[in-house]
Parts: C-alpha cells; structure tokens; sequence
C-alpha cells in the first residue's frame, strides 16, 4: 500500500504532535542568546552548547532502549517535556556554571529523546496501517508539519515586540509553555508500542552493525560536524557581526525551504541511494559555510539560509532511511537513536565546542570557513566507498 498525504486518524494525531513538539524547537536558536545574555563568552557557550549535544549522544540511545524493551513509548515522551521544562527553569533561575550544565542536560534530553523514539513509533503505526489496507502517511509529510510548527513560533517570536531583547527568563518561560501544550496533545497519541516488557529476552547486542553502517555513519558525522557552526553560533554572527536582529525570521527561512525538501526528498532516494542524497546535501553544505564567510552580509546570510533546503530539507530524510534499511525491525528504535546521538549528537558536541575557541580567535568568517573542510571530508570518504555505500536502498 502507498503512502498518502490524505489525512487519516494516524496522521492527524501525529502530525499534530510533530507539530507542536518542534514548536518547541523554535525557541531553541534563541539557546545562544540565552547563554550570551547570562554573561558567558563565546567560547563558554561553545562548550555549553557541546555539552548540550554531548548529553544527546548517551541520553537517547539508553532511553530508546529502554522504550524497545518496555514496549511503550509515550511515557518517554512525557517525561521529555517534563525535562524541557526543570531544564529551561534551573538554566534562567540560577547563574551558576554547573547550574548551566545540569540545565541544558535536562533540556537536552528533553528536545533529543523525542526524535528517535516519535519516528519509530510513527513507522511502527504505518507499518500497521499498511497491513490492515489502509491509507498511510508518509514520513516526510510528518516532518514537514513539524517544520511548520517551527516556522510558525519563530515568525511569531521574530515580531512579537521586545522579545529578541527579553531577559532570557522571558525566552524560557516560552519554551516551557509550549512544552505544556505538546504534554498536553500527549493524551490523543495512540501508543504503538505493544505494551509487552521485554527486558527478559532484551539484551544489550550491535552485532546488526557492520562496515557499511560504520562507514555511512562516518559520512553522516563529517557532514554533521561541518553544520556544528551553523547550528550553535548562525544567531550570534546574525546579531555581533551583521549586527542584524533577525534571528526568528532567518530560522523561520531556513525552516521554509526545508519543507518542500524534506517532502521531495523520499520520491528523490526511490531511484537513488540514501548515500547519494547525502553527498549532495554536502556539497550544499561547503557552499553555505563558504557563502557565509566570504559573503558577510544580509544577502549572504539569507542565501546560505536557503542552502538549509539541501543541508537539512534532504540530508535529514537521506540518514533516517539509511539507518533505517541498516537497521532490524526490532533494533529500529535503537538505530534512530544512535543516529541521533553519534551521527548528530558528537559531532554536534565537537564542532560546537572547537566552533567556540575558534571565534574567539579568529572570529566568525573564518569559524565557517575552517568548517567546510569537515564537509568536502564527508563527500571524499562517499566517493571512495560510494560503490558500496550505493548498495544501501
């Protein structure tokens, strides 16, 4: 059975969940500006922020296991927002270092542990909607609605009056409304999980992983590193050296393009490898880093931006499938979360924590432009293996 944009009770339910979980997103470029206004350095904030990512490396995968074995998933995901929540509060209540990083851990596995563990249960409900005959939605039609909550709140945060100067307190208080409201949607998501505990028979086993995983998953993590920069320090280079208060919009921007990509990407890898789309996501990345940093303007900023349609819009559905033709049924959730924590999380955390030392002594242009040597190192190792890593579709 095909997958359809109709909607249909599963996808209603969790396009409204994937909607306002990454409504929640859209606080988080605002992160930096938090940590700055606390009164942190760039290169502190390179660190916090790494550490952000490194507690989503760990945090997920253990989490997503426990999911696979318990047989639920929902519970994980009210306790994710309950995390988002403590984190944010202990972040902006107490100026402390280890305050900061207890804070953003919290938050951390509040915003990471969702992602993997709301795929597979989205795959899972249209597994079981495929069998039983009926129209089922697709993947990236998911992630989509999810792009438009995101666009959504940071277009309304970009012009609401005052907020881009709001003590951080004010930006946190958002984010944990928005936390509430997706608990609260929590009630209408069907569970999929089989509700079985399989702890009994469940043991701690990677022997699914092989060459051709270890190998696609380096590609993934050089481009994951060569993003770092944009992801942790894009709002702070828009507001110290453009000296243009245009975070919101230029998120909301990046989030647009990204749509109809993500939307496209699937009909893309049916007659291509994953690994295909991914190398062309890294030759978009290159451009954007070296556009930002040769071209350090409005108009460079908003071009790199529209980049974000390849660097994301396809780089993110290329590693999902990916991971997904590598990975087990039963292993599925465990696949997603290793993505999300080696393939994202660690090079998030290296290229967030090196990103910070290297504005303080060079500045921003030459943070992006060092970068792009971690992108044209992911498309070099895709060329040198690409006959095998082709195989994977």
């Amino acid at each position: 059975m095909k997958s359809s944009g109709t909607p249909n009770p599963t996808g209603r339910r969790f396009g409204t969940i994937y909607f306002l979980f990454f409504a929640i997103y859209g606080i988080t470029p605002y992160l930096q500006v938090i940590l700055r206004r606390l009164g942190y350095s760039p290169a502190a904030v390179g660190l916090f922020l790494g550490l952000f990512e490194l507690v989503g490396i760990a945090g997920p995968i253990v989490l997503a296991r426990k999911a696979d074995a318990l047989g639920r998933f929902n519970p994980f995901l009210i306790a994710s927002g309950l995390g988002i929540i403590l984190g944010m509060g202990l972040l902006v209540s107490v100026n402390h270092a280890i305050a900061a990083v207890i804070g953003l851990g919290f938050a951390s596995l509040g915003l990471k542990t969702p992602v993997p563990v709301l795929d597979t249960a989205l795959l899972r409900a249209i597994e079981s909607d495929q069998k039983e005959g009926k129209r089922t939605p697709s993947y990236g039609l998911m992630r989509g609605i999810g792009s438009i909550g995101f666009v959504i709140v940071t277009l309304i945060v970009q012009f609401t009056p005052g907020f881009e100067t709001s003590a951080p307190i004010v930006m946190a208080a958002v984010m944990a409304f928005l936390s509430c409201v997706f608990l609260v949607a929590l009630k209408w998501l069907p569970e999929t999980g089989d509700g079985t505990d399989h702890k009994t028979r469940q043991k701690v086993s990677f022997g699914w992983i092989d060459s051709t995983f270890l190998l696609g998953l380096a590609v993934i993590v050089l481009g994951r590193v060569a993003m770092a920069p944009v992801n942790s320090f894009f709002s702070l280079y828009l507001v110290e050296s453009l000296e243009w208060h245009a975070i919101g919009a230029m998120s909301a921007l990046g989030a647009t393009v990204e749509i109809p990509m993500m939307m496209l990407a699937w009909r893309y890898m049916s007659k291509r490898s994953p690994m295909q789309a991914i190398s062309l996501a890294s030759v978009a990345i290159v451009l954007r880093l070296l556009t930002y940093a040769l071209v350090p303007t409005k108009t460079g900023a908003i071009v790199g931006q529209l980049l974000h349609s390849l660097c994301y819009g396809l780089f993110q559905p290329a590693t999902v499938a990916f991971v997904n033709l590598k990975t087990p049924p039963s292993e599925r959730t465990t696949g997603m979360a290793i993505l999300l924590g080696i393939g994202m999380g660690f090079p998030a955390f290296i290229g967030s924590a090196l990103g910070g030392l290297v504005v303080e002594w060079a500045g921003y242009r030459w943070l992006f432009a060092s970068f792009s040597v971690f992108a044209m190192g992911s498309l070099a190792l895709y060329f040198s293996k690409r006959s095998l890593l082709n195989l994977v579709r």
